[in-house]
């Protein structure tokens, strides 16, 4: 039998090749594994490391350490593409997470275009992917996936988000605008964490689902400006996961024409019907974030298996993870995944 490691294993599922079993991973970014209990078990603490490439890369390793998750995610917020392109940040404490205290702009017809190469040079840009190269020159068989801020939520993060869902549909001129150049500073941001050895990119953007946008907007905003940063990030060949909030309904017949190479999803989408609806999906997810918050180790360990099972690609946590999760049952499931026998699937 073939021995992977770890960033073998994930890199061929994604490129929809053979492997013993599902790599269980937590990409980064808004679903990020630094809980209270791996910061305090490790002195490797939020929010010092949001903005110290060591410290950054510190933690990383602990939260794959600790965890069991078979990658390093980073950075460990949503907030760095805001802060560059001008939103106020505030950076949090230990038990709370980065949020945009203030957006840069009122509307879309508002925004102040800056030179996107300067931006990549500044704010935390810099710090993530000296951390991204401090990891993936030290743990060559680990991957290292670069999570981003979706177009969407990144379009979101600098104008009000109220108005700017407006103008998607009262001023579609300027929404493109703001798509488009929030989209370069990705793909600028894409290929930067690339060149410093991320293996591969995570796209995370909540605002993008069909409860918010509805099917129309989803289909006009979200899949091309997604997959025009899929596609920059392919010309590296360099895979991509997207993780899609929400209930898909409304916008299931879109998906397909998504260009990741793996779909991960929120805990409410049931991950083997839509494998039996979209058999060329690579499908990730989705254990519930409550279930890892709440529950019990014996729960966590019976969805993982019951998700093994049912022949998901990639076990992930369904979104973000609280982080008063209890470090038992986020070990029970990546403990599981690992002692799972090779051919107990679906």
């Amino acid at each position: 039998m073939t021995v992977f490691t770890e960033k073998e294993r994930l890199l061929a599922v994604l490129n929809r090749q053979s492997t013993d079993r599902p790599p269980v991973i937590c990409p980064g970014g808004m679903m990020n594994a630094a809980i209270v209990e791996v910061m305090n078990s490790s002195g490797q603490t939020l929010p010092a490391a949001h903005s110290a490439a060591a410290l950054m890369a510190n933690l990383a390793y602990a939260v794959h350490q600790l965890t069991g998750f078979e990658n390093f995610g980073l950075p460990f917020c949503m907030t760095v593409e805001a802060e560059v392109l001008g939103s106020e940040i505030d950076l949090g404490t230990l038990a709370c997470e980065p949020k945009i205290s203030r957006e840069t702009f009122a509307a879309a017809a508002r925004v102040e275009y800056k030179d996107i190469p300067a931006m990549l040079n500044s704010g935390r840009i810099p710090v993530v992917c000296q951390a991204t190269a401090i990891l993936a020159g030290q743990y060559p068989d680990i991957p290292v996936i670069g999570s981003l801020t979706g177009p969407v939520s990144t379009a979101a993060s600098i104008v009000d988000p109220i108005p700017f869902l407006k103008d998607l549909r009262r001023d579609p001129s300027a929404a493109h605008r703001v798509f488009q150049y929030v989209t370069e500073l990705l793909i600028g941001f894409a290929l930067k964490l690339i060149d410093h050895g991320a293996a591969v990119i995570a796209i995370g953007d909540p605002t993008a689902t069909g409860e918010i946008l509805g099917p129309k907007m989803f289909g006009e905003y979200a899949v091309p400006y997604i997959n025009k940063l899929i596609d920059a990030v392919h010309q590296k060949n360099v895979p991509v996961i997207l993780h899609v909030c929400g209930n898909l309904n409304s916008v299931k017949p879109l998906i397909p024409g998504i260009k990741a190479n793996a779909i991960s999803t929120d805990a409410m989408v049931n991950l083997k019907h839509l494998k039996a609806e979209f058999p060329e999906l690579t499908t990730m997810g989705n254990i519930s974030t409550y279930l890892l918050e709440l529950s019990t180790v014996d729960k966590v360990s019976l969805q993982t298996k019951n998700l093994i099972t049912q022949g998901i690609n990639i076990i992930a946590p369904a979104c973000g993870l609280s982080t008063s999760s209890p470090l038992a049952n986020i070990q029970a499931m990546t403990r599981t995944v690992k002692a799972h026998p090779p051919g107990e699937r679906a």
